[in-house]
């Protein structure tokens, strides 16, 4: 891998999300509740099928690096409350989609999905399968915080159809734990991947995050290493995105700690040698996964899509999605829910 430096430094600048086109700051407020009703109708004569996202917003503490729309609370009455929020919407949503419309994949993210008690994903399950078809052969994956995590929720995610989940690690080093706020052994890790696997999940990705503070090209080799051994079927190595003037808590990682250009350049071609020398394939930006894993699959054979929810192998679906920020896309219109609850 070449890449020039004075390019790298020229355009190292903070700039929107990569992992999305349009990215949300080119969305408009223009765009009204009669225009995406119009659209919807719209939508249901081509009969696609779905794509169903859920945000669950919640976590209990914070982790300084975070760039997504969180609620931090300790507080498990949130939860209750935020369920008939989801309840309402799907009331509303659910009617004006054609009940022939088949469901091929179902997203549960964060935030912390976990936050919510095993009662509580049976119960958003009940009501997600109560108002769509699923295809037989479902995609559902979840987003998983290791430290919030019990067998119990592990065995409510799959009675409701979930068969791959996805962990977030970003770093095994403790010094970069610590800076980040964000406190999680490697045996814990270990632990819950083995969970996951009892469980019978079908496939585990595992998520990184170069450009954090203290990390060097050394320390991160010893992360992918640890990583590694758990055998992922998938990895997502993101690049950590500084804008504290969007999210303040940021600033606490500033003060010379955060890698240079250069470093963050060289931990991306670690990585990308690393991983590819051990099996996995590149399937682009940020992701990799093994050969025989679907996302591979459909690399080589050319059909493999990307749209708001990362790297897909279902071409040609809409996705509706339900909860605060969450982002839908639908036969080439977007649209994105509040980013606050209600009081």
């Amino acid at each position: 891998m070449q890449v020039d430096l004075n390019l790298v430094k020229k355009y190292n600048v903070p700039g929107p999300r990569y992992t999305s086109y349009p990215p949300a700051t080119e969305f408009s407020e223009q765009f009204s509740v009669r225009n995406l009703l119009a659209q919807i109708r719209a939508n249901n004569q081509t009969e696609r099928d779905l794509s169903l996202y859920f945000h669950v917003p919640f976590c209990q503490s914070l982790c300084w690096y975070c760039g997504c729309t969180t609620v931090i609370t300790t507080q498990q009455s949130q939860s209750a409350r935020y369920l008939t929020y989801l309840k309402k919407e799907l009331a509303l949503m659910a009617p004006l989609l054609n009940p022939r419309r088949k469901v091929v994949q179902l997203h549960f993210g964060g935030g912390t999905p976990t936050f919510l008690t095993p009662i509580e994903i049976r119960a958003l399950g009940k009501m997600i399968h109560s108002q769509f078809a699923f295809a037989r052969d479902a995609e559902a994956g979840v987003e998983i915080d290791p430290r919030h995590l019990t067998r119990d929720h592990l065995s409510a995610l799959r009675e409701i159809g979930f068969n791959r989940a996805s962990i977030g690690v970003q770093d095994n080093n403790p010094t970069v734990q610590k800076a980040i706020h964000r406190i999680q052994p490697y045996a814990l890790t270990k632990r819950v991947v083995n969970w996951i696997r009892a469980a019978g999940f079908s496939s585990l990705n595992i998520d990184l995050i170069y450009g954090l503070p203290y990390q060097t090209p050394a320390s991160f080799e010893t992360t992918l290493d640890e990583v590694l051994r758990l055998k992922p079927d998938r990895l997502a190595v993101f690049n950590y995105a500084h804008v504290p003037w969007i999210k303040p808590a940021q600033k606490i990682l500033e003060g010379g700690a955060l890698p240079s250009p250069e470093i963050k350049l060289e931990l991306l071609k670690l990585t990308i040698e690393k991983l590819t020398s051990e099996g996995y394939l590149y399937i682009g930006m940020d992701h990799f996964a093994r050969a025989d894993d679907e996302l591979a699959v459909a690399q080589r054979q050319k059909s493999l899509q990307r749209n708001f929810q990362g790297y897909s192998t279902r071409g040609g679906v809409d996705i509706y999605a339900f909860g605060m920020s969450s982002i839908s896309q639908a036969d080439g219109f977007y649209w994105q829910n509040l980013k606050e609850l209600p009081r």
